[in-house]
């Protein structure tokens, strides 16, 4: 027995399928099946129902994935202790984003953090929050940046900076003129939302309910691009987070306000394990994404 075959058990529960598991862990599909085989050999029992056209674990099975997991996550540890041997700020790291967040942010960090951190190979992954805290407790990613939600509370957090929602309406809206708009305003409107799953849409929510607002029910957005166009389209209003906004107070058929009183915010956080011993290591990364982003959220 060895890492990697309990690396092809823990990928073959999660995809319940020998190709697609073969695919994540870049080997042949019969590469897999065999090694699975022989793990079964070498442990004299079952992992899988033989007879099931599906992939279905035993009670065994299920048991040893679930150690596997767990033997797998003390690697990653050993791993990152011995990183600390060579430079802090060197080698890989693998840190996960929300849609919401990557795409407006990572352009005017990701400059910042190569020339200051050359020896780091960065890989970057963009998720919805439940994926990837999901892939942060399994040890696949080292850290995520993602809003302040409950679901991420038992990790170490480091807060990254506060992130104002705008209000987004078409031109021609009666508010289309206006430069801010305090949120009781909004009682008895009805806004565009993000579909279930993306914490903005709960976070926005919230605000506009507070202030008498209320969901589009008819329509929700995959992404802030939808929503934007939607708006843009005159099918309505919206909140959007300020880094997803331009310079400019008009664009592409959109206007975009401030909201206050109260003004909506969210909380960007670095999150990683607990224990983990590349706290320094995500310490550095965090107060220079801080550094990068002040400028443009002060604007």
């Amino acid at each position: 027995m060895n890492i990697r075959d309990l690396e092809y058990l823990v990928a073959l529960s999660e995809h319940r399928h020998f190709r697609k598991a073969a695919e994540a862990c870049f080997v042949s599909q019969p590469t897999l099946s065999g090694q699975i085989r022989k793990l079964e050999t070498e442990l004299g029992v079952s992992l899988l129902e033989r007879t099931s056209r599906k992939v279905l674990f035993t009670d065994v099975g299920l048991s040893l994935v679930t150690q596997a997991r767990k033997v797998l996550h003390e690697v990653k540890v050993l791993a990152e202790m011995a990183s600390q041997q060579g430079e802090s700020m060197a080698g890989p790291l693998h840190v996960g984003f929300i849609p919401t967040v990557g795409p407006y942010l990572l352009p005017l960090i990701i400059p910042a953090l190569k020339a200051a951190f050359p020896q780091l190979e960065l890989y970057l992954h963009e998720a919805q929050t439940q994926v990837l805290v999901q892939q942060l407790e399994e040890g696949k990613l080292d850290c995520i940046i993602l809003a302040a939600v409950k679901e991420s509370e038992h990790f170490k957090e480091l807060s990254l900076y506060h992130e104002p929602m705008v209000l987004a309406v078409p031109e021609g809206h009666p508010w289309a003129d206006k430069s801010e708009l305090p949120m009781q305003e909004l009682n008895g409107h009805t806004l565009l939302m993000l579909g279930d799953g993306h914490c903005l849409r709960d976070q926005a929510m919230g605000f506009c309910f507070a202030a008498g607002a209320k969901e589009d029910g008819s329509f929700k957005a995959t992404s802030l691009e939808t929503l934007r166009n939607m708006v843009a389209a005159g099918s309505g209003i919206t909140l959007l987070p300020k880094l997803a906004t331009p310079h400019t107070a008009k664009r592409d058929g959109v206007c975009y306000l401030k909201a206050c009183d109260p003004e909506p915010s969210r909380l960007i956080t670095l999150a990683y394990r607990p224990g983990s011993p590349l706290k320094g290591r995500y310490e550095q990364l965090a107060e220079q994404i801080r550094r990068s982003i002040s400028l443009h959220l002060d604007s």
